[in-house]
């Protein structure tokens, strides 16, 4: 299949697809998670009940559920019988705050809610205002138990055309600065994505570790190729470095979507070497969500069998860039290049697009772009940008600069971008350089007001397992190898950066903690 010919093949819905791979692939694995699992016709069926279920409900077309909850089988399932049954699905992260979760359920329409336990426990203050039926996903008393709500063995739900500008789901933003939006998705944006999916290497032997949250997109986009294709799906409940590779040893993985912060953990466990990873070999590893240092690209290019693939995008759409980190090895500070039939421009304050060689906002067209954020069209307006032609992109945030090559290199998030006395700064290239330090692990840079610059930077470093250093070294190494501008106010030391359950770190959490002195 050319890259060119993605958007050339006829739109198929995703139940239709896993049906026709229960006629044709009975037997073969599509799910397993632990001890439990499921083949395609077995995928196939469990769909029916659940999707007949929605339907006995009165669940109809371009209706909505909500899902928050831990990854299980019955989660997975869940959100296919909805699509199954022309209902958009709203996975929601169970560890966003209480009245937020309480907000989406409300904000996305749906009439049905299916949680756990742990997610009960959580919404306790809150449950009087969700006005969704509940349904507890794991039998507990969250909810009606899942098990009786269900249809009985063998039923069957009423045919539904899929239409490719129906609602697919409803992805909240993480809410880090605000009130969440919801992003629509469209059933033809996810056909989109599933189109390149035979070209970045699914087959139908494709074995899919799945160690992210289901309510991710990032975790999303390596699901539903997986299964369009038939291939088959290990998931993970939560991530463990060790477990991981147990298990991509076991079924002979050769898919992975990962975020940076799990890549730098799996190369440094001190087995990796030992376990038997050779299927990713004829596979594909990718990375998407948050900034990839070049360093640990390097290191898995170089010690962890297959290609590696880096994405960058939004969970909107737009524009992707991709980074063949095993074919450009002299690229890894860069997130690559649009991806064919991908349209990427920068822009400056004042909309217009800036020249060769200059940094600006980074705006995309594509095929795979989101409808708008749900039941807010303020918002959506402010998501879009327009060329003289009239050509719809989607704002990205995050400034960036094209080489020569066209490679993309991005600066930063454009409102994490520090202006100190007047001059941009970009947390990410002080970040590059903290690491260069022989004992830092990682580092996360955040503009805190000053009385005297208006803005100065402030960093916060994890140290390296057994390394010693003090602050204060850290600052002052760091403050001899940049910029009199961008010199570091304060360097603070910290166990851990906190993160989100995809791996971004929380800067906003960071920047909170801080109060400098007036004289900084």
């Amino acid at each position: 299949m050319k890259p060119e010919a993605w958007i050339d093949i006829p739109f198929l819905a995703l139940p239709a697809l896993i049906r026709d791979h229960a006629i044709e692939r009975t037997r073969h694995l599509a799910v397993v998670q632990d001890e439990r699992s499921l083949d395609y016709a077995a995928l196939d069926a469990y769909m029916d009940r659940i999707a007949a279920s929605l339907q006995r409900d009165g669940l109809k077309a371009k209706d909505a559920i909500a899902i928050c909850a831990s990854t299980s089988i019955d989660y997975l399932a869940v959100f296919l019988a909805a699509l199954r049954a022309g209902v958009a699905v709203a996975p929601l992260a169970p560890s966003s705050m209480p009245e937020t979760i309480a907000t989406m359920i409300a904000d996305s329409g749906s009439k049905l809610f299916f949680l756990d336990k742990g997610v009960a426990e959580e919404l306790k203050k809150v449950e009087h205002s969700i006005k969704a039926r509940r349904i507890a996903l794991d039998d507990s008393d969250a909810g009606e138990p899942f098990s009786k709500w269900l249809a009985a063995e063998g039923a069957k739900p009423a045919d539904v055309e899929i239409e490719p500008s129906s609602a697919f789901n409803i992805i909240y933003s993480s809410g880090t600065t605000g009130t969440p939006k919801g992003i629509v998705q469209s059933h033809a944006m996810r056909w989109g994505q599933v189109q390149r999916a035979g070209v970045i290497g699914y087959t139908p032997d494709a074995v899919t570790m799945v160690s992210t949250p289901l309510y991710s997109n990032t975790t999303l986009v390596s699901v539903f190729p997986t299964l369009a294709m038939g291939g088959s799906l290990v998931m993970m409940g939560k991530f463990d470095v060790d477990k991981f590779l147990q298990l991509s040893q076991k079924y002979r993985a050769s898919h992975a979507m990962l975020v940076p912060v799990q890549y730098r953990r799996i190369m440094a466990h001190p087995a990796f070497d030992t376990f038997d990873l050779s299927a990713y070999a004829k596979g594909m590893k990718f990375s998407t969500s948050a900034p990839f240092a070049a360093d640990v690209k390097g290191d898995v290019v170089k010690r962890w069998p297959g290609g590696l693939r880096e994405y960058y995008g939004l969970t909107e759409g737009g524009g992707t860039c991709m980074l063949a980190a095993d074919v450009y090895p002299n690229k890894l500070h860069t997130v690559g290049q649009p991806l064919p039939g991908h349209d990427m421009r920068l822009i400056d304050e004042n909309g217009e697009e800036v020249g060769p060689g200059e940094i600006g906002e980074v705006v995309g067209h594509s095929p795979i772009m989101m409808n708008g954020y749900h039941n807010n069209p303020e918002k959506s307006r402010e998501a879009e940008w327009f060329d003289k032609t009239g050509k719809r992109f989607i704002r990205t945030g995050d400034v960036g600069r094209f080489d020569e090559d066209g490679f993309l290199t991005l600066m930063d998030r454009k409102k994490d971008m520090i202006i100190s006395g007047g001059f941009n700064i970009y947390p990410s290239d002080l970040e590059a350089i903290m690491v260069q330090h022989p004992a830092v692990l990682e580092s996360a840079v955040v503009g805190v007001p000053s009385i005297k610059w208006g803005e100065t930077p402030v960093a916060f470093v994890v140290l390296k397992q057994g390394a010693s250093a003090t602050a204060n070294d850290v600052q002052q190494w760091t403050n001899e190898r940049v910029g009199k501008t961008q010199r570091l106010a304060l360097v603070q030391i910290m166990t851990s950066l906190p993160r989100s359950a995809i791996g971004k770190v929380l800067k906003r959490e960071l920047r909170d903690t801080v109060r400098l002195t007036e004289s900084a």
